[in-house]
């Protein structure tokens, strides 16, 4: 199989091979730390169809972050199925009138394909003994996330501080969110970014990021993986997909049979497995088969932004929106630290 760069948003592959069959090119867009099992996923899909429906389908494969996918397919990028980490971004391509707006009924467990949840990735040892989300607001704890401006991770891991403590009030909750931000020594781009940070650079004490994204590096990383937990009440992360519906019916029933049966195909045994075997946790609404059989990943009571937090558009608007809460959370950090300086060059002065 031959991999050729495309120009595209972000990174791009060409999942592709000599052919001697009738063809189709399908244009997938995800979102970083999907690359790996959607190249292993769209190469037993194409074995799959080419058995069943003698056409070779090939796959042209691109991964940024989620938020950025989604702006360039509603800026013209040809993409026939979009597999985001925030069901906010579908529905934006929504409004650009490109996905129907029942896209949720359209696949299990409301189209969401794979789900994780949040992690905290420790130094060798573990010397600051963080167990806990308690544990990140102590004094001396370095914590690492994505910029929750640029990366879909991030505004999970964010609304997974908040929900924390969300049984004690928002009150509580904003107070908390606001001290863990307060420790936080850097926000990098996207999650992929963030473990580069961590792992590369050495920055910080603790890395908030997805539970599969950890398995992944630790992988790549060997015998400098680095430890990790999972607190016990963590939120369910969802990563949704859906059709392209008006790219994909401009350009033909073949088109539109292949892609329709890709999608189909993801919820199935040999994809969900794939997933599994990448960290990624089964849903047994969405494959049973293999949700009974992982095991391995850590136990954890997983809450739900539709069921606390009233679904992804009033979360959006109550803390990511400008000037919502997750900005005056930034701003009083903001303030924090220029008095904190001010106090410090005061000092240095009087010495």
């Amino acid at each position: 199989m031959a991999s050729i760069p495309i120009a595209s948003s972000g990174q791009s592959w060409i999942v592709d091979a000599a052919t001697q069959h009738p063809e189709v090119v399908l244009t997938l867009a995800s979102f970083a730390v999907t690359k790996l099992a959607y190249v292993r996923v769209t190469k037993a899909f194409r074995e799959v169809y080419m058995r069943e429906a003698g056409v070779d389908v090939r796959f042209r494969l691109t991964f940024a972050a989620s938020g950025v996918q989604a702006r360039a397919v509603i800026d013209g990028l040809p993409a026939d199925i979009v597999a985001l980490a925030l069901p906010l971004d579908l529905d934006k391509i929504v409004s650009a009138g490109l996905i129907s707006p029942s896209w949720r009924d359209a696949y299990p467990s409301k189209s969401i394909v794979c789900e994780t949840t949040v992690a905290f990735v420790v130094r060798n040892g573990n010397p600051k003994n963080i167990r806990t989300w308690d544990d990140l607001t102590r004094p001396g704890v370095e914590v690492v996330l994505a910029n929750p401006k640029t990366a879909g991770v991030a505004r999970w891991i964010f609304l997974a501080l908040w929900g924390a403590k969300m049984k004690q009030g928002a009150a509580a909750s904003l107070a908390y969110v606001t001290k863990v931000f307060e420790n936080v020594v850097v926000q990098p781009r996207d999650a992929r970014e963030a473990s580069d940070v961590f792992y590369k650079q050495k920055v910080g004490d603790v890395l908030l990021t997805y539970e599969n994204e950890v398995i992944l590096t630790n992988e790549v990383y060997g015998d400098k993986a680095l430890p990790y937990l999972v607190p016990s009440y963590n939120i369910r992360i969802e990563c949704p997909l859906a059709l392209v519906d008006k790219v994909v019916q401009a350009r033909g029933p073949d088109v539109q049979k292949a892609a329709e049966a890709f999608c189909s195909f993801l919820f199935t045994a040999p994809a969900q497995v794939e997933f599994a075997k990448l960290g990624f946790r089964v849903n047994p609404r969405t494959c049973k088969e293999v949700a009974v059989q992982q095991t391995g990943l850590p136990p954890a009571t997983l809450w739900q932004v539709d069921k606390e937090l009233g679904g992804w558009a009033a979360a959006q608007a109550r803390f990511f929106d400008a000037g919502a809460i997750l900005d005056d959370i930034q701003s009083s950090v903001g303030k924090m630290r220029a008095a904190m300086r001010e106090a410090a060059a005061v000092a240095a002065r009087n010495r």
